[in-house]
C-alpha cells in the first residue's frame, strides 16, 4: 500500500458551502441536503443560526479554538476555524464549513480546501448567493441596465491605489464591500481616482434580513446623507456593508424597484400568542409580508382530566354507534389520532361514518391523518358556519342519529344546541383541556409591555385573556388585529384599542388584513413626505435607542 495515498476508508468529507448573505431562504437545494447529513457543522457566526435549523438535532457546532498541540508532525499550523474542520475530517465525521456569501470569494476558506487536498480528505464545494449580488437584488438596485456596462467588485479593506485607480477611471458600475463608517472614505477614493461627485451612489446594511436598510446618496453627499439620517457616527459603524456605485445601478429608481423593503410589515416585529404547531403556518404568512413573527405560546393542550368519556367515544366509533363525527379544531383532530393509535386503530376506523371539519386547517389536519371530510363549511369557517350547511336528521335516510363531538373543555354550546335543533342526538365528549401556558421570559414581557412589538395577532378571546395574564398588556403603541367581534370585545374589555379586525374568522385573513393595514400605514406616510416608520418606533426612547 502506498503510505501517501488518500485514506478515503479512515478519512472523512468536508462540504464547503455558502450560506448566502443573511436571508434563510436563499440557502441551495443542495445545501440543505448536505446540513441535514452533517455530523459536524463549522460555521461563520453571522450564519450559524441560517444553517443550523436544517441539520440533524445533535450536530456538533464546535466553537471552540482547536488544541495546536494535537496537530501531527508535519502538518502546518492553520486558523483555528481550520484546524477544527481538519480535526473534524480526520476522525471520519462527516463536516459541513458554511460560510457567509460564496465560499469561492472567501480567502480563508481557499487556505482550508488546499489543506483537505494535502492530506487526501474529500471534499465538495456548493457555491452559495455572494453578499455583493445578493443584496443589490434585496435593495432594488439592478447592477446593468439594458444597454449594459462593466461591473466591477471591491473588497475595501483590500484594495489597493492600481484598483481604486482602475475603478475611478471607468464607467463600470463599482460593487464596494465595506463598512458603514468606511462608506465615506471608499467614496473619496472613487472620487480622487476620477468618478465625478454627482454620480449616484446606494448604501445597503443588513441586506437580505428583516434588518435591511438602504439609502441613496451620491459619491459626493454620502457622509451627509447617513448623519442627516442619524446612521452616523454609531457604535454599530463597524457592521458590514454593501455600496453601489455607478450612473447605469439604477440607484435613482429605487421607488419603483425597491421590492423587499417596501412589503406591507417590513421589518415589523409581529406577536404570535399561540401554540407553536398552531403557529407555523401564520408565521411563514407573516414573513413573506416582511414580518418578525415571535411566537409565545399562551394556551397549552392537556389531555382531558377523565379519560373514560373519551375512550367510551371513541369504541363507540368502531361499533357503529355514530352517523357523524365533527371536528372543531386541529387540536381535536389530534386528540382523537393519540387516541386511536393507543388503541392501535387507524383512519379505516372511520368507514361508513361521515366527517365534518369546521374550517380548512382541521381539513388539512384530517386529511394528514388518511380522512377526507364530507362537510366543510362553504361559507363562514366557525361553528355558525358548519351548521349553516349541516343537514337536519331524517330517519328515512339517517340509520343512526347521533354525532361525536369531541372538543376542548372551554368550547361553546353553539354548536351542540344547533346539531340539536336540527334532530341529532350528540354525544358532546370532552378531547382535551386548554390550560395556561407558562409565562414567557422576562425580556419577552418587557417587550410586550415596553412597545418592543409592532403588532400583536389575537385569534381568540382565550389568547387574549392567558396573553395579559401570563405576561401583561401590550403597549398603547402596538397595533392590536383580531380574528372576530367576541376576539375583539375581549380585547377592549382588557383595555387594548383594536386597529384591525379580521374579514373573516381565519388566521390567514387575520394576518392579511394586518398586511393591509401595514400597506396603508406606508402609504400615507409617503403621501404626507414622512419616513416609513414601524408602530414601536413611536414609543418613549425608541429613536434614540435606534441609533445606538
Amino acid at each position: 500500500m502506498n503510505p501517501t495515498a488518500p485514506n478515503h476508508s479512515v478519512a472523512g468529507q468536508v462540504t464547503f458551502l455558502g450560506a448566502g448573505p443573511g436571508d434563510p431562504g436563499l440557502l441551495t437545494l443542495r445545501a440543505v441536503e448536505a446540513l441535514a447529513s452533517a455530523d459536524v457543522l463549522i460555521a461563520d457566526p453571522p450564519v450559524l443560526d441560517v444553517v443550523r435549523v436544517h441539520a440533524r438535532a445533535h450536530v456538533d457546532t464546535p466553537q471552540a479554538s482547536a488544541d495546536e498541540a494535537s496537530i501531527p508532525a508535519g502538518v502546518p499550523a492553520l486558523r483555528d476555524t481550520a484546524n477544527l474542520v481538519m480535526a473534524a475530517a480526520r476522525a471520519g465525521k462527516r463536516v459541513v464549513r458554511a460560510v457567509t456569501g460564496d465560499p469561492g470569494l472567501d480567502g480563508n476558506v481557499a487556505e482550508e480546501m488546499l489543506a483537505c487536498a494535502a492530506e487526501g480528505i474529500v471534499f465538495e464545494v456548493v457555491p452559495g448567493i455572494a453578499a455583493a449580488v445578493g443584496v443589490p437584488a434585496y435593495a432594488g438596485v439592478p447592477l446593468r441596465d439594458a444597454q449594459g456596462t462593466d461591473v466591477r467588485f471591491i473588497d475595501a479593506r483590500t484594495a489597493d491605489d492600481r484598483c481604486w485607480s482602475e475603478v475611478g477611471a471607468s464607467d463600470a458600475t463599482a460593487v464596494v464591500s465595506t463598512t458603514l463608517d468606511s462608506v465615506a472614505a471608499a467614496a473619496g477614493e472613487l472620487v480622487t481616482a476620477g468618478r465625478k461627485p454627482d454620480t449616484p451612489l446606494s448604501v445597503t446594511v443588513a441586506g437580505t434580513t428583516t434588518r435591511q436598510r438602504t439609502w441613496t446618496a451620491t459619491l459626493g453627499s454620502v457622509a451627509q446623507v447617513l448623519k442627516a439620517a442619524k446612521v452616523l457616527p454609531s457604535p454599530d459603524g463597524g457592521q458590514p456593508v454593501i455600496a453601489v456605485v455607478g450612473e447605469r445601478s439604477a440607484a435613482a429608481q429605487r421607488d419603483q424597484l425597491s421590492w423587499f423593503e417596501s412589503k406591507p410589515l417590513f421589518g415589523w416585529r409581529v406577536l404570535v400568542p399561540r401554540t407553536k404547531e398552531q403557529a407555523a403556518s401564520l408565521s411563514d404568512q407573516l414573513v413573506s409580508y416582511g414580518a418578525v413573527p415571535h411566537e409565545v405560546p399562551t394556551i397549552a393542550v392537556e389531555p382531558p382530566r377523565t379519560p373514560q368519556q373519551m375512550e367510551r367515544a371513541v369504541k363507540g366509533l368502531v361499533t357503529g354507534r355514530y352517523e357523524w363525527i365533527a371536528f372543531t379544531s386541529v387540536n381535536a383532530v389530534k386528540a382523537v389520532r393519540e387516541k386511536f393509535e393507543e388503541y392501535g386503530l387507524d383512519a379505516r376506523a372511520f368507514a361508513g361514518i361521515k366527517v365534518a371539519a369546521v374550517g380548512e386547517q382541521t381539513a388539512k389536519a384530517l386529511v394528514a391523518f388518511g380522512v377526507k371530510p364530507d362537510l366543510v363549511p362553504s361559507g363562514e369557517q366557525s361553528a355558525a358556519g358548519l351548521l349553516e350547511d349541516w343537514p337536519p336528521y331524517d330517519p328515512v335516510f339517517d340509520p343512526i342519529d347521533r354525532v361525536f363531538l369531541p372538543r376542548a373543555d372551554i368550547a361553546t354550546e353553539t354548536l351542540v344546541a344547533g346539531l340539536i335543533e336540527l334532530g341529532w342526538e350528540v354525544d358532546d365528549v370532552t378531547a382535551y383541556r386548554t390550560v395556561r401556558a407558562s409565562p414567557p421570559p422576562a425580556e419577552t414581557r418587557e417587550a410586550i409591555k415596553g412597545g418592543g412589538f409592532d403588532a400583536v395577532l389575537f385569534t381568540s378571546s382565550s389568547t387574549v385573556r392567558n396573553l395579559v395574564g401570563i405576561a401583561g398588556k401590550p403597549h398603547n403603541v402596538t397595533v392590536i388585529a383580531c380574528i372576530g367581534p367576541a376576539t375583539a370585545k375581549t380585547a377592549e374589555e382588557h383595555g387594548l384599542r383594536v386597529d384591525v379586525m379580521s374579514p373573516e374568522p381565519s388566521v390567514h385573513k387575520l394576518a392579511e388584513a394586518l398586511a393591509d393595514f401595514g400597506a396603508a400605514r406606508r402609504d400615507a406616510a409617503l403621501e404626507a413626505g414622512d419616513p416609513v416608520t414601524r408602530p414601536s418606533e413611536r414609543r418613549p426612547g425608541s429613536r434614540r435607542r435606534a441609533r445606538s
